[in-house]
């Protein structure tokens, strides 16, 4: 039985964990919280120790010091449940896993039913999406769900697609619509037409329409036509992007219109083909 917080590291990671809470540690070792509190401190100097959230603690290996965290596959399982908030990875990481490959994924994006702060942990910084917690529900179901797996365990990540449904609904984190088209893409040929009209029942009528459109313009028409029975609940046009600025005056009129998924085309996509 490990005496001091040094050992107790030591004798997780040989057994494989990356992470531990305050509870754990102090339960296992002989410390009151203050000298507990001093000895992680002293731990997260050496760089052994990180801490993302209070009372929540990363184990580094050597191969982990120069990052200065382990890679959050590897542990954002393990903190959610901590913080007992459900989640999914999602958007460009989600869409590395599914072999997009023009993006680089400079940020862990997790989608949650919960406003959550942003952090980084090292070179690693981790971006927490809102959704309400009734559509999240809805979409988090475990058979649009996939899994990363690491040496650790598992990580849940949205399957491809809540993915690309993801993508299109937070495209501004996603590097834009030119971006998110890229992914559509790469990765829409994966999306089964079933799980994906299922999925994007707990999404905007917009965003649905959007991808729709964006999976026909780039030849995906089995997963476009399964998104073509929402649009009987569209009551207005909207723009393709809604981050562009709407023209005014005489050029109000001067967006190219797509009457099947009303849309206003006031984006000109850039996609390798």
């Amino acid at each position: 039985m490990a005496t001091s917080l040094d050992q107790f590291i030591d004798e997780q990671l040989v057994g494989g964990r990356a992470y531990f809470s305050r509870s754990e540690a102090l339960a296992a070792l002989a410390l009151k919280p203050a000298a507990f509190a001093a000895a992680a401190t002293r731990q997260i100097k050496k760089h052994r120790l990180a801490n993302p959230r209070h009372g929540f603690f990363l184990m580094l290996r050597p191969e982990d010091q120069a990052a200065g965290a382990p890679d959050p596959t590897r542990w954002i399982d393990p903190l959610m449940k901590y913080q007992r908030i459900d989640y999914r990875v999602s958007l460009l990481r989600a869409a590395a896993f599914h072999g997009a490959s023009h993006q680089a994924a400079m940020t862990f994006q997790v989608v949650v039913p919960k406003q959550l702060r942003a952090f980084e942990i090292g070179k690693y910084r981790l971006e927490f999406l809102y959704q309400a917690p009734e559509a999240f529900a809805e979409a988090n179901h475990s058979d649009l769900l996939e899994h990363i797996k690491s040496e650790s365990g598992f990580a849940k990540v949205a399957g491809a697609e809540l993915t690309l449904l993801d993508c299109v609904r937070y495209f501004h984190k996603a590097t834009g619509l030119s971006g998110v088209a890229q992914i559509v893409k790469d990765i829409g040929a994966k999306a089964n037409p079933r799980r994906l009209a299922k999925a994007a029942c707990a999404y905007e009528n917009s965003v649905v329409r959007r991808l729709g459109f964006l999976l026909e313009h780039v030849g995906h028409k089995r997963q476009s036509k399964a998104l073509e029975p929402f649009l009987r609940q569209a009551k207005a046009a909207v723009l393709l992007d809604p981050a562009v600025k709407p023209l005014f005056g005489a050029q109000g009129d001067s967006y190219e219109k797509d009457g099947k998924w009303k849309l206003e085309i006031n984006e000109l996509l850039e996609i390798d083909f």
